[in-house]
């Protein structure tokens, strides 16, 4: 029968190994396998300095389309949601185009400097976009925000390199946590600040009137450059010990062979290509995987804040974006409760392909489920107050908590899918491309994914397409197809694991 252990045929190991085969070396030395002690004080820096990512890219969510409006992009207001569309995938574009090369970078000069001018990159252009006077300025400074941005995947890589197999199933899930937090945090922060002049005198006549979603991207600014700061203070470099131990075998034809110069510089690394990476079947299926992942987390993101923004007859809620923000910081609590208490119990039970796979699927039940939510609304609303009766209200807010509770068990498989990075990276030196090359697939199912939902959501309320529903029976169906090659991953993970 064959072994389904994750370590590597002693023959096979060497120096270039990463933790995960310190700790088999452990197991097999003794019949009780011993736990890595996490190290706290890097993963809280690491967490630390994540948060600020969350907060900077959800506080746009609950005034985004009022912006749009603000700068009178378009009069007409159906197509708004195509606008908004376009400033997300300008983002996504951007990170696209830089994620893997921030990634390979990082394998060269070192996780810290990469992750520190990400930060102060994003905190300059999150201010940037507040004070956005035209529908350029808000390409321009998303697209800046994107390219660093695309320092993130190096962040999923510190964590692979500072953990392993005994003690990930206690620190995937804190890390998982800070997404949740940020998305509670950041939502708040674009809800209560936008337009502050209109709330607070003290406001009126300064930037903050002429520029009123201004705040909200100073605050989040703010907040990343306490992140720079804690990264400098507080993030160690993970790179140099994984240089001494790759040096001999993955670096040595790095050395110079001028009869000028026979020095050999084995501290320069060298970072595998993409194709070679996606040679490998389970780095293939990941990124496949990954892109159908982030078309179902994207486009539910854009068409959840289209689809509350938008008026009840036109198949929306009619929510104003202070109740978006609401929304959008529960829906982070939910996804915080689940890293919190569902992830640790299913890592401890379940391999990650399986939690990966049963995530996937929650998909096309979050798109299908939307719909129900507008005919709540149009069963229950009063046309001379234009107010839902109390039932109703009461009957559409259970059905937004089940629509966010089933789309962030959907978001479990983000942490799967570094775990199973981690756990199945061909060697130790290509982690950080690897997480690259996945994030990259992502980056480019974000750039259309957003445009996509948006348009698709505009054409469904324009022509009334299945009763203005046939966004969310499309993308039902493309979730379906993320099921699918979701199952190659279970596969792929399985044969390496019996190979092993």
């Amino acid at each position: 029968m064959a072994s389904h252990s994750s370590c590597p045929p002693a023959d096979d190991r060497d120096e270039t190994t990463p933790l995960l085969i310190n700790a088999c070396n452990a197991e097999a030395q003794s019949p009780s396998r011993r736990v890595t002690p996490l190290p706290k004080a890097q993963i809280a820096a690491l967490c630390l300095v994540r948060l600020v990512d969350p907060i900077a890219f959800t506080q746009i969510f609950p005034y985004i389309n009022e912006f749009i409006a603000f700068l009178h992009v378009t009069d007409d207001p159906s197509q708004i949601g195509y606008f908004s569309g376009l400033v997300e995938s300008t983002f996504a574009v951007s990170q696209l185009l830089f994620i893997y090369h921030w990634a390979r970078l990082s394998d060269i000069i070192g996780r810290r400097p990469v992750i520190m001018t990400g930060t102060l990159g994003v905190a300059l252009s999150t201010m940037y976009f507040g004070v956005s006077s035209s529908i350029v300025d808000l390409l321009i400074s998303r697209c800046i925000a994107g390219v660093f941005a695309g320092t993130a995947s190096v962040v999923h890589t510190v964590l692979g390199e500072i953990t392993d197999s005994t003690n990930q199933a206690a620190a995937f899930p804190l890390y998982g946590l800070v997404w949740p937090i940020g998305s509670i945090i950041g939502p708040l922060i674009g809800g209560s600040f936008s337009s502050p002049a209109s709330q607070f005198s003290i406001f009126k006549q300064t930037i903050f009137d002429r520029h009123p979603y201004f705040l909200p991207c100073f605050v989040a600014g703010l907040l990343s450059i306490v992140g720079f700061t804690l990264a400098y203070f507080c993030l160690g470099e993970t790179l140099s010990t994984k240089r001494r131990f790759s040096a001999e075998k993955d670096y040595d034809h790095i050395c110079c062979t001028s009869e000028h110069n026979t020095d050999c510089h084995d501290d320069i690394p060298v970072s595998p290509s993409a194709r070679e990476l996606l040679s490998f079947p389970i780095i293939r299926a990941l990124s496949l995987s990954g892109f159908a992942l982030e078309a179902n987390g994207t486009s539910f993101g854009v068409l959840y804040v289209l689809f509350c923004y938008s008026p009840i007859q036109s198949g929306g809620l009619a929510f104003p974006p202070s109740t978006i923000g609401y929304s959008l910081a529960f829906a982070g609590v939910i996804a915080g409760s689940v890293q919190v208490f569902l992830m640790p119990f299913l890592l401890r039970r379940i391999e990650a392909a399986k939690i990966y796979n049963l995530s996937i699927a929650a998909w096309p039940v979050t798109f299908l489920f939307l719909p129900t939510l507008n005919m709540i609304a149009r069963y229950g609303l009063d046309e001379s107050t234009g107010q839902l009766g109390s039932r109703s209200h009461s009957a559409l807010w259970v059905g937004i908590v089940i629509v966010l509770v089933l789309s962030r068990v959907g978001g479990i498989a983000y942490s799967a899918s570094m775990i199973l990075i981690r756990n199945n990276v061909p060697k130790p030196s290509y982690l950080g491309s690897a997480n690259g090359l996945v994030q990259s697939s992502m980056c480019f199912s974000r750039c259309v994914s957003a445009a996509f939902a948006s348009s698709v959501f505009a054409f469904s309320d324009k022509y009334n397409v299945l009763g203005g529903y046939f966004w969310a029976l499309l993308h039902a169906s493309i979730a379906l197809i993320g099921c699918s090659l979701a199952r190659d991953i279970t596969r792929n993970s399985k044969n390496m694991l019996t190979e092993a």
